[in-house]
């Protein structure tokens, strides 16, 4: 068995998209995914598999529940890379968000250097778009412009967020 990091994409996210932990607990059980653990509302998942998650559960979601969720998916060795490859490591874990990329990138850096605060820092390792935001991300306009900056569908956590996923995924 293997184990598996499952990051929802807008979920559970201002009305919309609503898709309670405990029934997609269920669906996930009927797919034959063991050991899965939820965390917060907004989709994070860790599980265990002798197989990489697939459409199978996207599908079954979406006949429950009428949409179809976007996923990504990281086996335990991919998510170990993104949190040793963190270049931020010494600062406060809520100033620390993770950008985890749907596929490679189409970096739009012109844009990225516009949108960033001069205290604000950055950096794309593998598919992975580290943002130190001091200020908080909500007052950080390129948070809001990482995925029209990077070409390709991303889904955030921070450092805090990450960090649990870590020690979930430690079974």
């Amino acid at each position: 068995m293997k184990t598996y990091i499952l990051l929802f994409r807008g979920i559970n996210v201002g009305g919309h998209n609503i898709l309670p932990m405990k029934a997609l607990t269920a669906i996930l059980e009927q797919c034959g995914y063991q050991q899965i653990k939820t965390y917060i509302q907004s989709g994070n998942v860790v599980l265990q598999s002798p197989n990489r998650p697939d459409q199978l559960m996207v599908d079954k979601m979406a006949d429950s529940f009428g949409f179809k969720p976007q996923i990504l998916v990281l086996d335990q060795a991919e998510f170990n890379r993104a949190v040793q490859n963190n270049p931020f490591k010494a600062s406060e874990s809520k100033t620390i968000h993770f950008y985890f990329l749907a596929g490679p990138p189409t970096v739009d850096a012109t844009k990225l250097e516009i949108l960033a605060a001069p205290n604000e820092a950055y950096q794309l390792i593998n598919q992975v778009f580290y943002l130190y935001a001091p200020d908080g991300i909500g007052r950080s306009k390129m948070a809001a412009q990482v995925e029209k900056c990077m070409g390709v569908a991303t889904t955030a956590r921070n450092l805090n967020t990450v960090n649990k996923l870590l020690t979930m995924s430690q079974y």
